[in-house]
């Protein structure tokens, strides 16, 4: 079994990281020239990494599989970035910020991450800003906030609805900067399809050129994965049809370790499921939920007249209107964590109450804000977003409430990494949503942005240097190396196998079959009967992806079925872990709600005796059941309790 060494440092809490970046090894400019390293993905972690590592003087090459790092799906986060500056003057601080992460992930994720984390944040605001991103500003002329779930403070700094863009151009302008003055290579339209690793290292990359097919080899002294999430092995999901999996599963099977795969964020703001012919679904940002209130019909009778369109929900008085969150969860009403809100809309449609055609939407509106503030605030505030609502559901929002529904949106799971970021294969980094780190069962809104920016600005490149510096004698890698080369032949196999089956059926029809699959039994809530029928199903459709499915063209030119294929093969096996890891997780906490264990009130209930531990799976080979190992969580600066969103 992989050895896991969280590499925590001691001491007290608020003093980890400081004492940590003195005391771990550094390389000197000169020797950093000396030394490659490769990122996989351009996203805020990908960019971000890749343009500090390059401005540091390392030699760096980055891959993309589109043709432009700004096509990230990092370019889709709406809603904001969090931080504790105390802006706001609401008493928000370090600690609390921490805190709430540390509650929010319903006390899954390790004390010492979350911190530095919460620690680091404040810089990236200021470097932000020093970039030129356009934060929203109060009158007095200081970055504005707002509040986001999970929190009773504003931390939330964001520019409109748009705020992930914002970030990704600001990363994309540091990291063209870069690459102008030749520390970075940059070679888009390139997927990482193989790990190659040399005398136990990680030392380069197989990619194949998504324009001509060609496989090539690429090494290096140290590999990053910034990959992003694993949310479409769902099929529907707020994701970008191209996010996957991929990058980080061929690590996996190499030998780095997976940590807690079933925690898989449900999002609570989601424009519903419209029909069978849908490829993704569209996030409505968490951020409307601070003027937007959410509620159902009390009446039954009211309901079905909704959904027969007979009447609006403008029509029902509001008397006759159940805001479902403030009256269960009052201290913090509409802005509970995902988790909690995703359910309480899932509880709600369970029991009849749903507002569309097929009972699963819930109204999130705006009268009451609007009459408060006016329409043109919350225009101001909202507008892209109204305006996105009303392109895709021909409804405008200012006039009749939005219908919302949870969907898959993020996965906090991801591959293990010790407290510098290091897989179990040495090396190999990951960071952003591709490892498991920050966020324990349950990601608060508007952290993800912080840990990708990070991770990439803040962290990896005063860790990454620890391990570089045993590296200034290593030279440069040798690409023709035995390792490369069956490497290669390994990921030209696989491709000529995929090509050669010719089935009957599409590579969609058999990850719609997945998605169905995953959402019924691996999805909201999880019974140990639906789990180990996911098992079973995903095994049996495996075998069929091997026998059946279709694909057209040839490898050597442009061919997204094949693309498509190649990610499907890695999700189909990447969906049974995530049902096994379910399975053994004999409890509910955050975004895993197992049926069998929650409170009287419907709520996540924990087992902090059982199981407070990371689940780390190792791949033990094709058709082999993993292994796992655990890694305890101990917890000295927060009380282990019941999350509380009541009082």
């Amino acid at each position: 079994m992989a050895k896991l060494d969280s590499k925590i440092p001691a001491g007290p809490l608020a003093e980890k990281w400081s004492k940590h970046k003195a005391d771990i090894r550094v390389v000197s400019p000169a020797n950093k020239r000396k030394l490659d390293i490769i990122v996989v993905g351009t996203g805020l972690g990908g960019a971000s990494a890749a343009a500090s590592l390059g401005e540091l003087g390392y030699n760096v090459k980055i891959f993309c599989i589109s043709d432009s790092p700004r096509r990230a799906h990092s370019i889709a986060a709406q809603g904001g970035i969090n931080a504790a500056k105390n802006y706001q003057n609401d008493n928000d601080s370090v600690f609390r910020l921490f805190y709430d992460t540390i509650k929010g992930g319903d006390y899954r994720a390790r004390e010492a991450n979350v911190y530095r984390l919460a620690e680091v944040s404040n810089n990236i605001i200021d470097q932000c800003v020093a970039q030129g991103v356009p934060f929203a500003r109060d009158y007095g002329g200081l970055l504005d906030n707002r509040s986001f779930g999970g929190a009773q403070v504003s931390r939330t700094f964001y520019a409109r609805g748009q705020t992930g863009q914002q970030l990704l151009l600001g990363a994309y302008a540091a990291l063209n900067r870069q690459i102008a003055k030749g520390s970075v290579k940059s070679y888009p339209r390139h997927e990482m399809l193989d790990l190659v690793m040399i005398d136990g290292k990680a030392r380069g990359i197989i990619t194949r050129n998504l324009i001509t097919g060609e496989i090539e080899r690429f090494g290096a002294h140290a590999v990053v994965i910034a990959t992003g999430g694993y949310g479409n092995v769902f099929f529907l999901s707020t994701n970008a049809m191209n996010s996957n999996g991929s990058a980080a599963w061929q690590c996996y099977k190499k030998g780095a370790c997976f940590a807690n795969p079933c925690f898989t964020q449900i999002h609570p703001t989601c424009i519903p499921v419209h029909g069978t012919q849908q490829s993704k679904l569209t996030l409505m940002s968490e951020s409307l939920r601070n003027d937007g209130r959410i509620w159902v019909p009390k009446k039954k009778e009211d309901v079905e007249l909704i959904r027969a369109k007979k009447k609006k929900a403008s029509d029902i008085p509001e008397e006759d209107r159940d805001y479902y969150l403030e009256r269960r969860y009052p201290a913090f009403g509409n802005l509970v964590p995902r988790d909690v809100a995703s359910r309480a809309a899932k509880e709600r449609c369970d029991a009849g109450y749903g507002v569309n055609e097929t009972g699963l939407a819930v109204f999130l509106d705006f009268k009451t804000a609007i009459d408060r503030l006016g329409e043109d605030v919350i225009r101001a505030r909202y507008g892209n977003l109204f305006q996105m609502y009303e392109k895709i559901t021909d409804v405008n929002p200012y006039h009749e409430p939005m219908m919302i529904y949870p969907a898959v949106h993020y996965t906090m799971g991801g591959i293990w990494v010790d407290y510098n970021l290091m897989t179990t294969i040495p090396g190999l980094y990951a960071i952003g949503e591709a490892n498991f780190s920050d966020h324990g069962a349950n990601r608060l809104g508007a952290s993800a942005l912080m840990q990708g920016l990070a991770d990439g600005y803040f962290v990896l490149p005063y860790t990454i240097g620890d391990y570089l510096s045993h590296e200034i004698q290593s030279p440069k890698v040798n690409t023709d190396a035995p390792e490369f080369a069956e490497a290669e032949k390994a990921v030209k196999e696989k491709i000529a196998k995929l090509l050669s089956i010719q089935g009957k059926e599409s590579v969609d029809d058999i990850h719609k079959k997945l998605g169905h699959i995953m959402w019924e039994n691996v999805g909201m809530a999880r019974t140990k009967e639906s789990l180990e029928k996911a098992i079973t199903e995903i095994q049996a459709l495996r075998k069929d992806f091997w026998k059946n499915v279709r694909i057209p063209g040839t490898n050597e030119e442009f061919n997204q079925e094949l693309e498509k294929a190649i990610r499907l093969a890695d999700f189909l096996e990447l969906g049974e872990l995530m049902a096994r890891d379910g399975l053994h997780r004999q409890e509910s906490c955050g975004g895993h709600f197992r049926v069998e264990y929650q409170t009287p009130e419907g709520e996540a209930l924990r087992d902090d005796e059982h199981f407070a531990y990371v689940g780390v799976w190792e791949y033990q080979g094709p058709d082999q059941e993993p292994k796992l190992d655990k890694e305890p969580l101990v917890f000295e600066a927060v009380h282990l309790a019941q999350r509380n969103y009541k009082d």
